[in-house]
């Protein structure tokens, strides 16, 4: 006996999600914020704006999240005004992540900046992980973003930067002996420095950076 076919999916109500992103209530605004992976950056891009433009920070995190994914020119202006401008840290770090996802040689000066301006550690915490996932960016950056970071008053941003520092080294000894790039040894330096640090942490990211 032949089964009947599968029921085609009906179109998205775009509408209703305007409706409900644009109500303010969270438990309204992130089920339709999530039901926007669906369509086309055309469609969804409009809608994640007017998220950003809601009072509660949950709804502007996700918004910009959903902004890394369906990705346009609107979306990458309206999120470095986020990573500018936003009072909430949660939102200015979602920021972060969403622009990184635009490529490192876009993203990279505004993230450099953000981090240097911006003392909050869970932004500069994203930043960090943001770029060390990139697979293409230069060491250089990598290793001006570490020192950055572990001048940092906060152990959790030194931990990144030293395990930023560590990469680096491991980087630079699988590199040819007879050709040691420079800032492999800037990152062992800057690691030895760390062994000294007052927050146990930091130091034992140190110690395992220079044993890799």
């Amino acid at each position: 006996m032949s089964q009947s076919p599968p029921e085609p999916t009906p179109p998205p109500d775009l509408e209703a999600l305007r409706q409900a992103i644009g109500s303010g209530d969270p438990m309204r605004a992130m089920p339709a914020l999530a039901g926007l992976r669906q369509l086309e950056a055309g469609q969804a891009v409009p809608l994640l704006l007017l998220g950003l433009e809601q009072e509660p920070f949950i709804v502007r995190s996700l918004s910009c999240a959903g902004l890394g994914l369906q990705r346009n020119e609107a979306g990458w202006q309206v999120l470095l005004a986020a990573l500018a401008e936003d009072a909430d840290a949660n939102v200015r770090a979602e920021a972060a992540n969403a622009l990184a996802r635009y490529g490192v040689e876009r993203a990279w000066p505004h993230l450099r900046d953000s981090f240097a301006r911006d003392d909050q550690w869970l932004v500069r915490c994203s930043i960090l992980s943001a770029l060390a996932e990139q697979p293409d960016i230069a060491p250089e950056s990598l290793l001006e973003l570490a020192e950055m970071a572990i001048t940092d008053a906060d152990g959790t941003v030194r931990v990144g930067g030293a395990e930023i520092l560590g990469r680096l080294a491991q980087e630079a000894a699988q590199a040819d002996p007879a050709a040691f790039p420079a800032w492999g040894e800037a990152a062992r330096q800057r690691l030895r420095q760390l062994q000294q640090d007052s927050d146990h942490r930091v130091v034992a990211a140190a110690l395992n950076g220079l044993q890799s």
